[in-house]
């Protein structure tokens, strides 16, 4: 159920891609503290983008989860997902904003049916 929505202006290719998506999952599944499985990760690149008023490299995020989030989370997720997109895009962390959403079960659909 951990949702993190990535948007980039850094176009990404079929194997950068897999790697976030990798980093990104375990990340995400470690620090939330839900399996693997329950999470999900989209990266999309080449968004059309300015940040500070520039299009040099930069990203946005949405991370959704039903629980496990609060200040000290948040912030190890912000530094983590910042870290991926460093290594992996060379997008500086002053270029990365990062929004985090701890939703209710009903507002939260899965399998035809909400949590």
């Amino acid at each position: 159920m951990p949702t993190l929505n990535l948007y980039t202006n850094v176009p990404v290719d079929a194997v950068t891609t897999s790697d976030i998506l990798k980093d990104a999952t375990k990340a995400v599944a470690k620090i939330v503290g839900k399996p693997e499985s329950y999470v999900m990760i989209l990266v999309n690149g080449g968004v059309p983008m300015a940040f500070a008023g520039t299009e040099a490299p930069a990203a946005y995020g949405e991370l959704i989860s039903i629980g496990g989030l609060g200040p000290s989370v948040n912030a190890k997720l912000s530094s983590t997902v910042a870290d991926i997109l460093q290594t992996k895009l060379s997008i500086d962390s002053s270029r990365f904003y990062i929004k985090f959403y701890d939703v209710q079960r009903s507002f939260f659909g899965f399998n035809g049916s909400t949590f």
